[in-house]
């Protein structure tokens, strides 16, 4: 049987206006993550991470010793803190932890590897608050999904320790979208396609190897990196991207739960305060940083 939610939200989907310009798309992911609201429990400080524009968000169990650092999707040409408030805060609240959010650096304004310093720079800043590496989780969703892995590479080659975890949500780790997926999947989903991820890759790349492990990590050395979840719909046309990563992943020794999930649309952890499925995956991806963190 069909769920009626994911069914009401594909509908709601579908009778958004269309959107031609780069402001009104930036415009309209904020205006829908802020319409979702912040529970009144949730304690949002905004705050400069080494350089970086983030904002810490804590329910009032939250461990003040431990953090998931939050890399928002949107193509790196889309997404902000309004557009992914309301999620980060639910998953610091699943994990048991403070979750600090950053506002990376977007293209074309700022192209590629501006959001992975970013995510260096934030994963500094965590370090130098007293917070052990192994007391970190990074997580992300689609563009964000795939720079958790990205990051973990810089993050390596800086000499820095690595954190507990990753939690790859709808990664986007392919430049070049090859995959069949974005053939397989077109017609069941309704809001990503490939040309507009070519369009996305080449802003966000502005003439740099789209191989480059920082941007595409199935082409790095995957090899030490921390366990990671990942968790994809079965309707997306980047489920072979999520399939890829988990099999370098695995290839490299790296332990890997790969999840997808019946019906489900791009990220439709977005969705959670009215998709069941998303609260579901949520605590699932909660529950994965819980255990990791406890080492």
């Amino acid at each position: 049987m069909p769920d009626p939610e994911i069914l009401a939200l594909r509908a709601q989907i579908a009778a958004r206006p269309p959107v031609t310009t780069l402001a009104e798309r930036r415009a309209g992911i904020d205006a829908r993550g802020k319409g979702f609201g912040t529970p009144a429990d949730v304690r949002i400080t905004p705050v400069m991470a080494h350089g970086v524009k983030a904002e810490w968000t804590a329910t009032p169990d939250a461990a003040e010793d431990k953090a998931i650092l939050y890399l928002h999707g949107g193509g790196y040409v889309l997404g902000s803190l309004d557009s992914h408030r309301h999620f980060a805060a639910e998953a610091g609240r699943q994990a048991g932890v403070r979750t600090l959010a950053i506002d990376y650096r977007l293209a074309p304004e700022h192209a590629f590897p501006a959001p992975v310093e970013d995510s260096v720079a934030a994963y500094r800043y965590l370090l130098s608050c007293g917070i052990k590496p192994g007391n970190i989780a990074l997580a992300g969703d689609s563009a964000g999904g795939g720079l958790v892995v990205g990051a973990m590479l810089a993050i390596r080659e800086a000499g820095l320790a690595l954190p507990a975890c990753g939690w790859c949500i709808s990664p986007w780790v392919d430049m070049e979208a090859t995959s069949r997926s974005f053939t397989d999947c077109a017609a069941t989903d309704p809001t990503v396609q490939k040309p507009g991820i070519l369009d996305m890759a080449a802003a966000y790349l502005g003439g740099a190897d789209p191989r480059h492990p920082h941007a595409a990590p199935v082409y790095g050395d995957l090899r030490g990196l921390p366990p990671l979840l990942i968790q994809v719909g079965s309707a997306e046309t980047l489920l072979d991207d999520s399939l890829w990563l988990a099999r370098v992943a695995g290839m490299a020794e790296v332990p890997v739960q790969m999840q997808i999930w019946p019906e489900m649309i791009h990220v439709w952890h977005q969705f959670f305060p009215v998709l069941k499925a998303g609260r579901d995956a949520i605590a699932a991806g909660g529950d994965f940083i819980r255990n990791s963190l406890k080492g």
